[in-house]
């Protein structure tokens, strides 16, 4: 296994912070927060390069809400600023990790989503029931909680097994740390076909 080492500094690069911020911004233009970080833009990316540099990066406190779409679920939201940041992180540790994520993890990846997710959906349905010609069964799984509930110790010494660089680490437990008290909304669906007792999962 490829072990990565001495990356933190090209999450902290000017070029990264600035495409961060492209990814950041893109469609949500129009909104009053992003059109005030760009008023400033070159001290906003300064300064956050020079928080992350020297390693007094807090993110700040999490905006949560009430959605309901249609099930109630409570919704935590972090500033543009600190988005700006997570971006910068995911544009250089993603394309490291994602090699060992399965092949039907969907969610946030670069060539997937949810319309990949629904034909994937769609040719295990058809391979299961032979072109419809037998019945089966769908389950449809949600781990509550999960983004609250994850070990996080566990989650780093799995991220660990690739990336050394302690400072890359420092900022990812940064982020995970910064959870509001209480219970909020997500969780991380899981699909099965069932047909004679066996599951197949998606």
């Amino acid at each position: 296994m490829k072990v990565y080492e001495n990356i933190y500094q090209k999450i902290c690069s000017l070029d990264n912070l600035i495409l961060a911020w492209e990814r950041a911004k893109k469609r949500k233009t129009k909104r009053r927060y992003v059109k005030r970080f760009q008023k400033n833009l070159r001290y906003n990316l300064l300064k956050l390069q020079d928080e992350l540099i020297s390693q007094i990066y807090h993110p700040n406190k999490l905006k949560t809400f009430i959605l309901r779409d249609p099930k109630t679920r409570k919704i935590s939201k972090s500033t543009f600023r600190d988005r700006v940041v997570y971006h910068a992180l995911c544009n250089i540790i993603v394309p490291v990790l994602s090699s060992s994520f399965i092949y039907d993890s969907h969610a946030n990846r670069v060539g997937k989503g949810t319309h990949k997710a629904l034909e994937r959906f769609d040719e295990f349905k058809r391979k299961v029931s032979k072109n419809n010609t037998r019945t089966c069964f769908v389950l449809k799984a949600d781990i509550k909680h999960y983004f609250e509930e994850v070990d996080h110790e566990i989650l780093i010494k799995i991220i660990e097994r690739k990336i050394k660089d302690k400072k890359v680490i420092w900022l990812i437990e940064q982020i995970l740390n910064n959870l509001p008290a209480g219970k909020l909304g997500g969780g991380g669906g899981v699909w099965f076909f069932l047909r004679g007792g066996a599951p197949r999962k998606l």
